[in-house]
């Protein structure tokens, strides 16, 4: 009878060691995964990675909606009022509206772009680019400067760029592609239009 009574006591011992040792590792895992969540946040509040010479504009509140031709004060725009449809996401070998790309801008894409004449090589390499991010969209845009043949835009940022390999495009796309500037973050980029000009 003894016997029993400590070898049952000996066992609810080591079944309680158990359930501490796994609440204990639940407990771990999940103050990790807090660290962990917390320096990624930091990082993206701070816009590490951005390059340096981006351009912060004021483009207004988010949510203003116009089925008119929008006289934007940076060309291409990096926000403001816009169209109700959005810009699906991904590469265009026609220029897209400026309103339904800012629409985009809005949910958090960044608007990749570059002078027609620019070396097809540089325009397989900004499609390549398009197919891999989701919130990304590619497009023509006529109106660049020889000097920057390639701009990317976020709501209310923006950075010129002398060609696809600019070392910056990658920066500037970690920084700001579903960013802190994002006044939407998480709505779609897709389901919207595909139309071109």
């Amino acid at each position: 009878m003894a016997q029993s009574r400590v070898r049952r006591q000996s066992t609810r011992s080591g079944g309680s060691r158990r359930t501490y040792l796994i609440v204990g590792a639940v407990i771990v895992a999940f103050v990790a995964g807090f660290v962990a969540l917390a320096v990624l946040d930091a990082r993206q509040q701070s816009g590490a990675g951005a390059p340096d010479d981006v351009k912060t504009y004021d483009v207004g509140p988010a949510g203003q909606h116009t089925g008119e031709e929008v006289d934007y004060a940076q060309n291409p725009p990096a926000g403001g009022e816009h169209n109700p449809v959005w810009q699906n996401c991904g590469f265009y070998d026609k220029p897209v509206r400026d309103e339904n790309a800012v629409h985009s801008q809005e949910h958090g894409a960044v608007w990749i772009t570059y002078s027609p004449d620019l070396p097809q090589d540089q325009i397989d390499e900004l499609r390549n680019i398009a197919e891999s991010e989701s919130y990304t969209l590619v497009s023509p845009y006529p109106d660049l400067s020889d000097d920057t043949p390639v701009v990317a835009s976020a709501w209310g940022k923006q950075v010129g760029l002398d060609g696809a390999g600019d070392p910056d495009l990658e920066g500037f796309i970690q920084a700001y592609q579903q960013g802190p500037q994002t006044p939407e973050p998480g709505a779609v980029c897709t389901g919207g239009t595909s139309a071109t000009l």
